[in-house]
């Protein structure tokens, strides 16, 4: 069953910032809207499906950082706040004209694309309401939005902007649910007879699910807004059993290392598998996610008794409209079947671990996993003319919450020069490169992920090919397609009659930045230097 109440109102909300943008604001993603690896750290605004909006400053401060990269926020900007908060601007287009031409002195005395900046308090000063960009596309980026970010000064701790701007925002609209989960506890529980998960369309779940023992639940759902046909992360989840709450989630503010732990609050095995993005309503021995609120089961539902256990579900938006659906667990005893490991060892969370093989050594510091995790590792040899042996470090689905030191022994020293190797990471028929250094005989690097690991050569430098070279001297629209199949692209620079031109690496696609550095009509010789993380470079000089 499911009953939505809505309320638009709230009773001494305060707003201190001004709107980013100049027109009503619509969101394309919000607040801790759960992602690959990390919450959505702030509220995205649509830009009418085009760039070049004016951004303003939400209130009076100064510029404490620019950053210019390829991925990520691409362009951002940083304003400092007095009030101990700090408002960053991403994916923009442009500076204001004096952050701009700072950027730009930097880039080309330090013949870089890529910068991060940080001006010397009240260097560059802006009131509220002030222009400070223009909203853009550039980065890791789907399609033009302003991205706006509001941090605790100091902590960098990410907050939900969305108390500041939610009476510029209308939302009716409750969350909706589409999944249940149900999970068993390994060794002591079980579901509909069986010690795996069983997930549940919500539509479906009408009749008594029969368990027995230590069970916990999980949920999917998304949130939903006027306006707009996008959908968005649930802000708060609460789950009670028998009107007793179990469990609760509020997502209003996140530090940066908990970011990743949004792999154990989502079933992070149905993700990989099924891309079902399901909230778990437990909390596991490593989840040190703040915004989870249990008691001393953690979440765990007992079910001792020949009885129905009533479970609610309430789902909360930031504007106060809220979802519950209802579902009935019939406790029935019956025997629960013995855990019994089917890895080769078991790693406790609550320890340092270290995987050692002929070649290898894996070590996960304490700290790193949520659960107790067990662990095979196949070691493959049949090509003898492999730099080193190939491991598979299977820990299922199970994901590691940062970079853990990864050592892979060398078998046979080819002619080539020690850094010219390199750590992959294998996936099916793809590959990925990790990096690493070379060191006595051993690749030593940082993995975040469980997988296939091996040592590969990389002596084949990256490919760079002109586009449009015909169009060069009346355009300037100077362009190269770039790429790199074993291990990425490092570094790049273009020279235009000897002098350094600022160029971006977009989608991998080289793009002149300033096309007014090139007289057109007019003859010009260009070099350009490309170079991967094996340091292999292509050098190519072309007249135009």
């Amino acid at each position: 069953m499911l009953c939505c109440v809505a309320s638009a109102s709230y009773a001494g909300d305060t707003i201190k910032y001004c709107a980013p943008l100049d027109f009503p604001l619509l969101l394309s993603a919000n607040f801790g809207e759960l992602r690959p690896n990390h919450f959505h750290n702030g509220l995205d605004f649509k830009t009418k499906g085009t760039v070049g909006h004016p951004v303003r400053c939400i209130a009076d401060g100064y510029v404490s950082r620019v950053a210019v990269q390829h991925g990520g926020y691409g362009q951002a900007i940083y304003i400092t706040h007095p009030d101990g908060h700090t408002s960053v601007y991403g994916h923009v287009l442009s500076f204001a004209p004096e952050v701009e031409k700072y950027v730009r002195e930097y880039q080309y005395a330090n013949e870089t694309f890529v910068c991060y900046l940080y001006p010397e308090p009240g260097r560059f000063k802006f009131k509220k309401g002030d222009i400070i960009a223009l909203s853009g596309n550039e980065g890791s980026s789907a399609g033009p939005h302003l991205h706006l970010e509001i941090r605790k000064t100091g902590t960098d701790e990410y907050l939900d902007p969305m108390p500041y701007f939610r009476t510029r925002i209308k939302d009716t609209k409750a969350p909706k649910a589409s999944f249940i989960g149900l999970y068993p506890v390994r060794g002591k529980g079980v579901v509909e007879g069986s010690t795996n998960k069983k997930i549940y369309p919500v539509a479906s779940i009408k009749s008594p699910v029969i368990a027995w023992g230590q069970i916990y639940a999980a949920i999917s759902a998304k949130d939903y807004m006027d306006g707009t046909s996008n959908f968005y992360g649930v802000h708060s989840v609460t789950l009670y059993v028998d009107s007793v709450e179990v469990f609760s989630s509020k997502t209003d503010r996140v530090l940066p290392d908990e970011n990743r732990m949004i792999n154990t609050f989502t079933d992070y095995d149905e993700l990989v598998r099924t891309r079902r993005l399901l909230m778990r309503s437990y909390k596991s021995p490593g989840n040190k996610l703040r915004l989870h609120h249990v008691g001393e089961g953690r979440g765990i539902v007992n079910i001792d008794c020949e009885k129905d256990y009533k479970f609610v579900y309430v789902l909360e938006d930031n504007f106060g409209n809220k979802s519950t659906y209802r579902f009935t667990v019939r406790g029935q005893k019956q025997d629960i079947p013995e855990y019994r490991m089917t890895g080769e060892e078991l790693l406790r969370a609550s320890h340092t671990a270290i995987i050692q093989r002929p070649g290898m050594e894996f070590i996960i510091p304490k700290g790193m996993l949520y659960d107790d995790t067990e662990v095979s590792v196949g070691i493959t040899a049949e090509d003898t003319t492999a730099v080193s042996l190939e491991y598979d470090i299977d820990a299922g689905n199970a994901p590691l919450h940062g970079y853990c030191p990864l050592a892979i022994g060398v078998r046979k020293l080819n002619t080539v020069s020690p850094d010219k190797y390199y750590i992959r990471q294998i996936d099916g028929r793809r590959t990925y490169y990790v990096g690493g250094k070379y060191d006595n005989g051993w690749m030593k690097a940082k993995v975040r992920n469980f997988g296939k690991y091996s040592v590969a050569v990389d002596t084949v430098p990256p490919s760079v090919v002109p586009l449009d070279k015909a169009k060069w001297r009346t355009t300037s629209n100077i362009r190269f397609k770039v790429s790199d199949k074993a291990t990425g692209i490092s570094t790049y620079k273009v020279y235009i009659d000897g002098k350094f031109v600022l160029f971006g690496l977009k989608k991998g696609i080289l793009v002149i930045q300033d096309k007014e550095k090139v007289k057109r009509g007019v003859p010009h010789k260009l070099e350009v230097v490309v170079t991967d993380n094996c340091g292999n470079e292509t050098r190519k000089q072309l007249n135009f």
